[in-house]
């Protein structure tokens, strides 16, 4: 089969061998060989595409993506339907309440089912220490309550359709794909005080972020 394209990838001058991408007659895609008859698998090709990519797109700041919110950096507000009491305004909150605000991935998932469970376990403890739970994520409203009320939550789930709060407070992606598991705790002020980020310790979000709220209070 005659060659589709060819191109040389980088001077002859340097490297003698001119790179062609060469059609084959089977549906298993393209390989790159090289004019000494060596040649590439299509696997390593990909490969080394995914490298490239993974290098670029590793500082996601240049990107546009917030760097996460850290400690001693005020919260940014927000406005999100809840399962309790209409939509959520952090701001509702200054002056009245610290607010753990934790983001999960999404509801009826293993983990974030123990973390919903262990916060819900320790919600009493979490009011005597003056703070409100709100778990958020990108699951919609109606999922939201289905999972709130199977699991007898009491404190109120918020969804982030889209995922823009999640962004806002620039939680990171696991591996860029799932979304990242982190905890902030916001005191009366709006400032953050304490932030935990670990996709697969449920348990320790809540640990480490009661740690922290009792030396507020």
């Amino acid at each position: 089969m005659r060659h589709l394209c060819s191109e040389r990838l980088i001077s002859p001058k340097s490297v003698p061998y001119v790179a062609k991408i060469v059609a084959k007659p089977r549906f298993d895609g393209y390989m790159v060989r090289v004019t000494d008859g060596h040649s590439m698998k299509k696997w390593k090709f990909l490969a080394w595409i995914l490298i490239v990519a993974a290098c670029l797109y590793s500082n996601t700041a240049a990107f546009g993506q917030r760097k996460m919110i850290e400690i001693a950096e005020k919260a940014p507000d927000f406005t999100l339907p809840a399962t309790i009491g209409g939509d959520f305004k952090l701001s509702d909150y200054l002056g009245k309440s610290n607010v753990v605000l934790f983001f999960y991935p999404k509801n009826n998932t293993a983990i974030c089912t123990a973390e919903a469970c262990s916060f819900r376990d320790n919600y009493e403890v979490f009011k005597t220490s003056g703070a409100e739970v709100v778990g958020i994520s990108s699951d919609s409203a109606a999922s939201h309550q289905s999972f709130a009320s199977k699991l007898h939550l009491p404190y109120k789930l918020l969804s982030d359709v889209g995922g823009k709060v999640r962004k806002l407070y620039g939680v990171p992606a696991t591996a860029k794909i799932i979304p990242g598991r982190v905890t902030f705790l916001i005191d009366k002020q709006g400032v953050v005080r304490h932030a935990f980020n670990s996709q697969m310790d449920a348990q320790k979000h809540v640990e480490e972020t009661l740690k922290i709220l009792k030396t507020l209070s």
